[in-house]
């Protein structure tokens, strides 16, 4: 008898964030759904062509992280640290990597909100502007609708900005303290196992952000040193996810 889809995909999940915490992705003796995610050295390389171009060659790049109170810069609630929040931080970081481009970086994130609501409203505040990446984070906050009406939401997330050209980066959630992060069934380790399967499924760009998260801890380092809050990260929790996040724009050799 065929096993349930919803098992298969949590085995293929399983097995690609194992590869992407460890580094194996790129082994060939890694399982195969691993092979289904996007190249980090090519997924982005024509934006990237385009960031090194001078004036008059260059143009005007635009990039909008999607999602919740994460990306909105929510850090201690109600503070909201837009310069301290990843959106902001990934902006300085391509400024510095690419210093003649013109690069727009627009927050649509609402806090408090599920990826069904960002769905209803992607075409409207995110297709409208036109990007050439768009970011997409709801996993915190998706534990409150669950696996398949999350699945629904990002898909067609995907699926609408794949049909308009756009670059995707799928970033799996930042911690909770509540969670039993070394719990497969925490509703937290599944979203991001959901997350990791949507990324291969399409093909898209993956940042990992629980699995980078995981590897600060089994190096030795404290959660609570990079929470501003139980659910929220601080400074130091937003550069761990930039790490993850310029590694999807290399700097190409001319």
């Amino acid at each position: 008898m065929a096993a349930p889809k919803s098992f298969v995909r949590a085995i293929r999940a399983f097995l690609i964030g194992v590869a992407v915490l460890t580094g194996w992705a790129g082994s060939r003796s890694v399982v195969v759904a691993a092979s289904a995610l996007a190249n980090p050295a090519e997924y982005l390389a024509p934006f990237c062509e385009s960031a090194k171009l001078p004036w008059p060659e260059n143009k005007t790049l635009t990039i909008v992280c999607h999602g919740h109170s994460v990306p909105a810069g929510y850090f201690k609630t109600p503070n909201v640290q837009t310069f301290d929040a990843y959106p902001h931080l990934l902006h300085v970081a391509l400024k510095q990597r690419f210093p003649y481009a013109v690069i727009n970086l627009i927050v649509t994130a609402i806090g408090g909100e599920t990826s069904p609501a960002g769905s209803e409203r992607f075409a409207r505040d995110v297709l409208s502007l036109h990007p050439d990446i768009v970011t997409i984070d709801y996993g915190l906050n998706d534990r409150m609708v669950g696996l398949e009406a999350a699945r629904q939401a990002w898909a067609s997330m995907i699926e609408q900005a794949q049909r308009n050209d756009i670059k995707v980066i799928l970033l799996t959630p930042t911690p909770d303290t509540t969670a039993q992060l070394s719990d497969p069934l925490d509703p937290l380790n599944q979203q991001a196992a959901q997350i990791r399967t949507l990324a291969a499924d399409y093909h898209v760009a993956l940042v990992d952000s629980l699995a980078a998260f995981s590897a600060e801890r089994a190096a030795g380092k404290q959660l609570s040193d990079y929470m501003a809050q139980v659910n929220h990260p601080n400074r130091a929790g937003h550069e761990i996810v930039v790490r993850r996040l310029i590694q999807w724009f290399p700097l190409l050799q001319p």
